[in-house]
């Protein structure tokens, strides 16, 4: 059943990723491609949780991996709300 919900967190945060993408295409804004990234490493990350046969979510990588995703999330936030140079 893990492996079963874990799948289907690492779809939708792939077809998260797909849109953002997509957006990134039309509006060439670094904002929905560094969200698209994040969407993606997080997929990953759940893969390959999902496919190693002994893998423990209290590895310390996991928690890394995760914090870079959302260290990309507060970039794309971050440098959308800066202020332009003068």
């Amino acid at each position: 059943m893990d492996n079963l919900l874990l799948g289907g967190i690492a779809a939708g945060s792939l077809v998260a990723g797909l849109f953002f993408f997509r957006f990134w295409r039309q509006t060439r804004d670094r904002f929905f491609l560094l969200f698209a990234a994040s969407f993606w490493l997080e997929a990953a990350n759940r893969t390959v949780f999902g496919l190693l046969p002994h893998a423990d979510e209290d590895e310390p990588i996991f928690y890394l991996v995760r914090l870079l995703s959302y260290a990309l999330i507060l970039l794309a936030i971050w440098q959308k709300n800066r202020r332009p140079a003068r």
